[in-house]
């Protein structure tokens, strides 16, 4: 099974986009930084790892399991002082989070231009066999928690990934079928991240790119930045 987690890099589409569809806009007109090793021992399994002077953002190679298999990942080396890792597989994001503690940055932006983010200072998946469960705790920012807290007094600690041919949610139905998306769904949800691009405020509530606890569910976002890092 190769389940994908939403592109986590900022996004534009002018359809409708789910998690195998959402353009790597970003990543796509980034500079490719190469750089090489010679020394196994050295290789950075992921963006905090990679060592320099006046690093820039841009797409590098990165070993997510500590052998010579190489991995391009876009790295945000400038937000809150960089070392961002950009990455949409579930299976590198687990490989990397399972080494050392891990932080998670969410941005996000709606038609007017306004700006609002979200951190947790504890965030990690477990591996494909568990069915990526979500691992997420320490919220703050502006945006509101729409990731920890979840559906009917419950929270997302231990969630598994919901797509359409694998449901693992605790609704009734399949979360990721109703609302047109692949999430970390209980039953469903206050974030939809993988959501339809509906250009705004749309009639059927819950499927859009949401962030409930800042638009609500009749509101799909125009931009969503996802990224983690090593502390």
């Amino acid at each position: 099974m190769s389940t994908m987690v939403p592109r986590w890099v900022q996004y534009r589409k002018e359809k409708n986009c789910s998690c195998t569809g959402v353009g790597l806009s970003q990543v796509s007109r980034a500079k490719v930084v190469r750089q090489s090793y010679d020394n196994r021992s050295v290789l950075p399994r992921e963006c905090s790892e990679i060592k320099g002077d006046n690093l820039t953002s841009g797409v590098y190679n990165i070993y997510p399991d500590g052998t010579a298999t190489v991995v391009q990942v876009y790295c945000d080396m400038e937000t809150k002082n960089g070392s961002w890792t950009v990455s949409d597989w579930n299976e590198i994001i687990h490989e990397i989070t399972s080494h050392g503690n891990h932080e998670l940055r969410i941005e996000m932006t709606d038609f007017d231009g306004n700006f609002k983010y979200a951190e947790y200072r504890v965030f990690g998946i477990g591996d494909e066999p568990d069915g990526y469960p979500l691992l997420i705790f320490g919220y703050t920012g502006t945006a509101g928690d729409s990731l920890y807290k979840s559906m009917n007094n419950r929270t997302s600690n231990g969630v598994k990934f919901t797509t359409y041919d694998h449901d693992n949610d605790i609704y009734s139905g399949n979360c990721a079928l109703d609302f047109s998306g692949a999430w970390w769904y209980t039953g469903c949800h206050l974030s939809n991240l993988n959501g339809m691009y509906l250009g705004g405020y749309h009639k059927y509530p819950g499927n859009g790119i949401e962030w409930y606890t800042w638009k609500g569910h009749r509101y799909s976002l125009k931009t969503v930045k996802m990224m983690f890092r090593k502390y």
